[in-house]
């Protein structure tokens, strides 16, 4: 009688693991991916149900955080490595498979968790949201990362900065290329300073406090935090600057709308504006694109102050009920409304002070938001150009003679910054106005390396704020 083959025996199967830290980052990921979000508006809803349903301490917050800003910042880089690992173009792999991909790319180039955890707990991921065969993928792909760390795959994937200066910059960098070729224009200057800013682009922001006037005190903050936890800001004698994990929730002044979280250079547009020479009565001022409300509350409570009363503008209905509270208890006359900038409902020459901090690209704010790099194209510039030239040249006629009208935005993109001014008041593409720079450098006192005037351009890596654009024009007629 023939013995038959011994067979093996079958490997019992292996549920998945699921690990709340990797899950809520992947999560996160696809929600900025499938619904256009914002991470800083995904994530803190994310972090706080994860809290309630006690799966998470503060480390694992802390982790789940870098995860995902980390993946989003290198995102095009990791994009780069990962196409040299598939067998396929990248527009080929199903959205969610990437997602996995970069986040374990993140782990293996970008933080210190060790080779076979971060391999490991990425293919585990897969195992639990795409399912075992998509796992077997990610896998086979995580190893071929694994054989190099980020300096030698940056080696193998970037030209030479002499064949390809752009490119090769946005690869290491983590910028697209054209962002990396209008910044370097908007900044001017050799490759160093192009490296600063970009490296500066990639840094995690400071969170910075507002103690607004007449209602709270930066002493009061910075005792409320404790003097380990806090410095007074650089440049706006209204700042305060959290050590990082600081909580601004936690205060009872931030609780309270008596102080806010806004940056630094936010914090100076404001009162530069404020701080102009008018000409004439100083009694009524216009945010004119006052969304989400950071601006309108300073401007709100400097304007207390003087006995000066604030007219808060916002096309977005639920953009402006934020206004709305951010200005609530501000102990001077003000009013909140939903209006076109661009459809004035008020009459012409009726302010002595007027904001347009315009809708941009955002380019300056690329440490907060570092999924708008990727998400913005050239193009974008061409739809924002005419509104901001309407919402300038309506803001100088909501301005009276004499009056001051400050034009910001947070971008340092040529086209979206002193072309726009230039454009309005030769009258490029619509009627010509009567008004005139003022200098705005003197009105920031202290900041250095303003350039040579009369507007301001602020730079993450030289003042270590957003990179805000202002101008300040006076109507003369």
């Amino acid at each position: 009688m023939s013995q038959q083959p011994r067979r093996r025996p079958r490997k019992s199967y292996r549920r998945p693991q699921k690990d709340p830290v990797r899950t809520l980052a992947f999560e996160a990921l696809r929600a900025v991916d499938e619904r256009d979000a914002y991470a800083n508006l995904v994530l803190p809803p994310l972090l706080r149900k994860a809290r309630a349903g006690g799966d998470f301490d503060s480390r694992d917050a802390a982790l789940a955080t870098e995860l995902v800003y980390g993946s989003l910042r290198w995102q095009g880089t990791y994009d780069a490595i990962v196409a040299r690992c598939v067998d396929r173009p990248l527009s080929e792999v199903d959205p969610p498979v990437l997602d996995v991909l970069t986040l374990g790319a993140h782990q293996l180039l970008g933080t210190r968790i060790p080779t076979h955890a971060a391999v490991s707990s990425s293919v585990e991921l897969a195992r639990v949201v795409l399912g075992d065969g998509r796992a077997k993928f990610v896998n086979a792909v995580l190893r071929k990362v694994a054989a190099h760390d980020l300096d030698g795959w940056l080696a193998a994937v970037t030209p030479d900065y002499d064949d390809d200066p752009e490119e090769h910059l946005g690869i290491v960098h983590a910028h697209p290329r054209w962002i990396v070729s209008a910044l370097w224009d908007a900044l001017g200057g050799g490759r160093a300073g192009i490296e600063d800013l970009l490296e500066a682009d990639n840094e995690r922001p400071e969170v910075t406090l507002v103690a607004r006037p007449g209602r709270a005190t930066t002493e009061e903050l910075l005792e409320a935090v404790g003097e380990d936890g806090a410095l007074p800001g650089r440049w706006s004698p209204y700042a305060v600057r959290l050590a990082e994990g600081g909580e601004p929730g936690a205060l009872d002044a931030v609780r309270e709308g008596r102080a806010g979280v806004q940056d630094e250079g936010s914090q100076l547009v404001a009162l530069a504006l404020a701080n102009a020479p008018v000409e004439g009565p100083d009694r009524v001022w216009l945010d004119g694109c006052a969304g989400p409300g950071g601006k309108a509350a300073l401007l709100g409570a400097l304007a207390a102050q003087r006995g000066a009363a604030l007219l808060a503008s916002e096309k977005q209905p639920h953009r402006a009920r934020l206004v709305a509270r951010a200005l609530d208890g501000n102990p001077g006359p003000y009013q909140v409304i939903a209006a076109d900038g661009t459809r004035p409902a008020w009459r012409t020459g009726a302010f002595d002070r007027v904001l347009v901090d315009v809708p941009c690209t955002g380019l300056g704010a690329l440490r907060r938001r570092p999924e708008a790099r990727w998400r913005r194209r050239p193009e974008d510039l061409d739809g924002f150009a005419p509104l901001q030239r309407e919402l300038l040249r309506r803001a100088l006629a909501a301005a009276r003679t004499g009056g001051v009208v400050g034009y910001a935005t947070c971008s340092p993109h040529p086209a979206e910054t002193r072309a726009v001014v230039d454009d309005v008041l030769k009258g490029r593409g619509g009627p010509a106005v009567d008004a005139e720079w003022i200098d705005a450098r003197p009105l920031l006192p202290g900041v250095p390396a303003l350039g040579d005037g009369p507007d301001v351009q602020l730079w993450p890596h030289l003042h270590g704020t957003d990179a805000m654009y202002l101008a300040l024009l006076r109507r003369t007629g």
